[in-house]
């Protein structure tokens, strides 16, 4: 996107460039001014690009590096034929009615640069993809197609997934397009008589609107429209009026996968006795009941300043959270089995108690349930949690960095890698507010059709499940040939290496190990700088002398707009974390 935008720019640049000295060689001394002037006001036009969507950019330096060909080599534009102009059918926003629509839609991460959209990303967000479909669909009808701006449709959403995230239970509301009739004038109307057809439309205007016979097929409309990788899964036709997707949400659920084992494991004649000592399991395995034991201590109301990243914009970022469950739970029959697994030379040693059943390798993931989370929370806490599962650490970890008395600033250990984690689900309402439930309504329950027809949900990922399912079985298959081919133990080269270098693998949910050297314990590593560091320097940075006084002044503008909101009557009043979001921007 950022590519794009300066392309964009440049473009804009060069063409005004070349008009002002083409206007230079026709006209008199004025119309170079002019022209220049000209230059300078496109120029300044320019910034709106950073809003834009990328096929809009895409389709605008398509025309301006055809106007800048022409005009590089004295052509005049191409002259076409006179045609007959097709009207064009621009639907009127005036003539329907808007109401305020909770939808629960799905989405794959990987190939998406995040939830958000932003405008440096060099990947496309999901946000810009919702934007495209809605605006295509005619659901909503913004000044600038072409720029994502939420802010006149009553946006909102429940969660911000970072790049290569996942979600499944994703909630966002928009003020989209409705069938609902608009009120009409009352006029007088003689009933009887000769006067069938104005008995209809009366008996017509009287029926009582029915949000699926009569209503747009909001997530059908969506669907036809959205990548395959972004579904949508429902909507609420009861929305209350004043509902946020954020605000309202009582409680959101995560998920992080793993696979048992974590990476391939070595043959016993292949590992180093160096590393073996540095752990009593085996490289590539994971204790899960320690992990287990691990994920409960995060249970209940902590300071989780040790197990995220500080946002420096958030100087009042309070660091409490509760989590209400946290927890390893195994997917049943989930995966390909590998059979070179069961061979002992690949397994754990049976001292070791690891009780190893069924197929392999096999699927777990990381269950969290809270009310909310701080940035890249949850994979700190799974990172912590895989060091305990590999031997590394002990499960004390968890209770040690909880502990801010005791670890005010955070080791600087790696983060869980981001893919395998999903935003399962997000539950309403607020136990403060029992108004704002959401009543879903599941694409499938209006129409059967809509789950199970030709262009139906469940038929549309079974396509592209099947897809990456081939893609798994060849890839198991390969994997099957390739374990069962070669020999290890006949060694024909003489001066071959038996064993590998003496360094530990670590696993951080990717896919495949991280070769670190000699391990470092957590404690050991180097601290990151505390919060109040982080604030005070970004304080520094906008002028103030530290932190305490940014927090006073923005104190001070938070009870100056709250004044100003309750002035102006026709104003709603400004919700006191929505003001706070407002002052982290500026």
């Amino acid at each position: 996107m950022r590519a794009l935008i300066s392309r964009c720019h440049s473009l804009c640049l060069s063409t005004s460039l070349e008009l002002t000295f083409a206007s230079s060689r026709r006209a008199p001394r004025r119309g170079f001014s002019t022209g220049l002037v000209a230059a300078k006001m496109d120029n300044n036009k320019t910034t709106k690009y950073s809003r834009w969507t990328k096929d809009a950019l895409i389709k605008r330096i398509q025309a301006l590096e055809e106007a800048n060909s022409n005009l590089a080599m004295g052509l005049a534009p191409p002259e076409k034929p006179p045609q007959k102009k097709k009207a064009e059918h621009k639907m009127d926003p005036s003539k329907y009615s808007t109401r305020l629509v909770a939808f629960k839609l799905a989405y794959l991460g990987k190939r998406y640069g995040g939830f958000e959209f932003a405008t440096d990303a060099a990947l496309p967000s999901i946000e810009e993809e919702l934007w495209k479909a809605f605006v295509k669909s005619c659901l909503i009808f913004p000044e600038k197609p072409e720029e994502v701006n939420w802010d006149s449709i009553e946006y909102s959403k429940c969660g911000r997934t970072d790049r290569g995230v996942s979600a499944f239970g994703q909630v966002i509301v928009v003020r989209v397009r409705s069938k609902r009739p608009l009120p009409k004038t009352e006029e007088p109307v003689v009933l009887g008589g000769e006067g069938g057809e104005a008995d209809e439309a009366v008996a017509e205007e009287q029926r009582e609107f029915n949000d699926f016979s009569d209503e747009l097929p909001y997530c059908k409309m969506l669907n036809r429209l959205l990548p395959p990788d972004i579904r949508m899964l429902a909507w609420c036709p009861t929305t209350p009026p004043e509902f946020s997707a954020r605000y309202d949400c009582r409680e959101r659920q995560y998920r992080y996968f793993f696979t048992q084992p974590a990476f391939a494991p070595l043959p016993n004649s292949t590992e180093n006795p160096d590393v073996k000592n540095t752990t009593k399991i085996k490289g590539g395995w994971l204790d899960i009941e320690a992990m287990k034991v691990a994920a409960k201590k995060f249970e209940g109301s902590h300071d989780f300043r040790n197990f995220c990243k500080v946002d420096s914009c958030k100087p009042n970022l309070s660091f409490e959270r509760q989590v209400f469950e946290s927890d390893i739970v195994e997917v049943k029959d989930s995966g390909t089995a590998l059979p070179f697994l069961d061979r002992d030379e690949f397994r754990p040693d049976p001292s070791s108690g690891f009780d190893l059943q069924g197929k392999l390798p096999s699927v777990y993931y990381f269950h969290v349930r809270g009310t909310a989370f701080l940035w890249h929370q949850i994979r700190c806490m799974v990172a912590v949690i895989f060091m305990v599962g590999q031997g590394l650490e002990d499960p004390s970890i968890v209770d040690r960095l909880l502990d801010v008395e005791a670890e005010p600033r955070r080791p600087n250990y790696v983060l869980a890698e981001e893919t395998p984690l999903v935003l399962w689900d997000c539950i309403f309402p607020r136990p403060s507010k029992p108004e704002n439930a959401l009543n879903w309504v599941y694409l499938g329950e209006d129409s059967p059709i809509n789950q199970h027809g030709v262009t139906g949900l469940m038929n549309l990922m079974w396509e592209y499940w099947h897809e990456r399912k081939m893609d798994e079985l060849l890839a198991g298959q390969l994997f099957n040939v390739i374990s069962s081919q070669a020999d290890i133990s006949l060694c024909k080269d003489p001066n071959a290496t038996i064993q590998l270098p003496a360094s530990t693998r670590m696993f951080e949910g990717g896919h495949k190990e991280r070769l670190v050297g000699k391990y470092q314990p957590v404690l050991k590593k180097t601290r990151l700088p505390s919060p109040e560091d982080i604030f005070d320097k970004e304080a520094k940075r906008k002028g103030y002398a530290n932190a305490a006084e940014m927090r006073e002044a923005r104190a001070k503008k938070f009870e100056e707009r709250r004044a100003q909101a309750a002035a102006e009557v026709s104003e709603p009043p400004i919700e006191e974390i929505a003001l706070e979001e407002q002052l982290d921007r500026e």
